[in-house]
């Protein structure tokens, strides 16, 4: 499949205050979140940090280092171009301008008003269809947090602590 984000495209939109995305072929846009939006993801961010486990691990069992980047381009297997509001990875990823192609540990999104089937709909299942661990949603005015994995979904009420998969925590 081509690139359909092309670097001039992606600076076009941006320029225009849009965020890009292809999900399974189909392009999406969405304007630049608010400021509601963006105060969860900063709140959210601050409070992910790794699980201290009372065994040491092997020299084989490198524990994860939860490096977790805000709206960066993902391009996941299928070509698919999303930009999560949080990506976790157990590995810092390089440097670079183009979309990283290592798909992160775990997703979380912040549900935007008018984008609610995006957020809540299509982008879990998206997520998990593509290898990612762990997806969690918070929907900031009702303050539902949804957390879903391959083997089921859980519902919270915010603020609510979650143990990842990659034995990160985060408080949503």
């Amino acid at each position: 499949m081509a690139n359909i984000l092309t670097p001039d495209l992606i600076a076009r939109a941006e320029q225009a205050g849009i965020k890009l995305e292809v999900v399974n072929g189909l392009p999406m846009w969405e304007v630049f979140p608010a400021v509601r939006h963006q105060k969860s993801i900063y709140r959210i961010q601050q409070t992910i940090t790794r699980i201290q486990k009372s065994i040491q691990p092997n020299a084989d069992d490198t524990p994860c280092g939860c490096f977790h980047y805000s709206d960066i381009y993902i391009r996941f297997p299928d070509w698919s171009f999303k930009r999560p509001d949080i990506a976790i990875f157990c590995t810092d990823q390089i440097e670079q301008d183009e979309a990283v192609t290592k798909v992160p540990e775990a997703v979380i999104e912040i549900v935007s008003v008018g984008y609610e089937a995006k957020d809540l709909e299509l982008g879990p299942l998206f997520y998990l269809a593509q290898g990612v661990k762990d997806v969690v949603v918070l929907e900031p005015l009702t303050g539902t947090v949804i957390h879903s994995r391959r083997t089921g979904t859980q519902r919270y009420v915010s603020p609510a602590r979650i143990v990842l998969e990659c034995d990160c925590e985060v408080t949503v």
